[in-house]
């Protein structure tokens, strides 16, 4: 399969049935992309969970692959349904039910960027929103899967970490005070996507390494969560929402000093998950 809408790094040798993804962190902004917008690059980039994947970028190190979207959460949204498309922004969908996503113009074709702006000044065709889901969503999910189907038939089980960052006011104005505020949220539907060992794990990767983690609130996980966490069927999906704050500059979407410490300390992280074994986990759920 072509990797021109995606990246791939594998490891050398497979050594545990984890796989990375950055669904988010995507900054390739086509020409045809930008005269169709009304907003400015920066202002496009407001959306992107910028420099996500650097951040994990060790996965392959530690014998796990890291799967990561070129094409910008603006232009098509890779952690929502094919089904999630915005009567108010593609011409001819019929609305269907209340789905808040889609109100609030963050669909599969997202309306808007961060607060609130605009992307377009009109409607896009039906053509045109199926053109970018078959070019650049279906490549993406079938990558996924297939990275997901290849760890658990070598491991018995594939857990997916779905990595993303999310704005530092998503936490500051969520009302947690007791202990301070996360630097980590992970997110697993509330225990329907991953069984609570695997969570458990992972959750303590992040904590060993210094880092204060909260589950499911603000954010549990959306569709990758929800349409990949099958734990009766061996595979496990955890989104990981980290605090831009804490490695860049939300404003400029720049780096900050604190990048390259943070980027170590989650390789420690990287490399603790790599030590999933699913022997022991099978056991403990007989």
């Amino acid at each position: 399969m072509s990797e021109t809408v995606f990246s791939v790094k594998r490891p050398r040798k497979l050594r545990s049935g984890v796989v990375f993804a950055s669904p988010h962190s995507g900054s390739d902004y086509s020409d045809a992309f930008l005269a169709q917008t009304i907003l400015d690059p920066l202002q496009l980039r407001s959306s992107e969970d910028a420099f996500v994947h650097e951040l994990f970028q060790a996965a392959p190190r530690f014998g796990m692959p890291l799967l990561m979207a070129k094409a910008p959460r603006a232009y098509v949204d890779l952690n929502r349904s094919i089904e999630e498309l915005d009567p108010a922004l593609i011409d001819g969908v019929v609305k269907r039910g209340q789905n808040p996503r889609v109100a609030s113009g963050l669909g599969v074709i997202p309306r808007v960027v961060a607060h609130g702006r605009a992307i377009y000044c009109g409607k896009l065709s039906q053509t045109e929103a199926h053109r970018r889901i078959d070019t650049h969503w279906r490549p993406y999910h079938a990558a996924l899967q297939n990275l997901l189907d290849q760890a658990r038939v070598e491991f018995g089980q594939a857990v997916l970490i779905d990595c993303h960052s999310m704005p530092h006011e998503a936490i500051a104005t969520s009302g947690r005070r007791m202990g301070g505020l996360p630097d980590v949220v992970l997110g697993d539907r509330f225990g329907a996507a991953s069984s609570a060992e695997i969570i458990d794990r992972v959750e303590a990767a992040f904590v060993s390494a210094g880092l204060k983690v909260a589950r499911n609130a603000p954010f549990a996980g959306a569709y990758i969560t929800q349409a990949y966490g099958r734990p009766t069927r061996g595979q496990h999906a955890i989104q990981v929402e980290i605090d831009r704050s804490l490695y860049m500059d939300e404003a400029r979407i720049e780096k900050t000093a604190n990048f390259e410490a943070l980027r170590k300390v989650l390789t420690d992280v990287v490399a603790e998950i790599s030590q999933l074994r699913f022997d022991r986990i099978a056991l403990a759920a007989e």
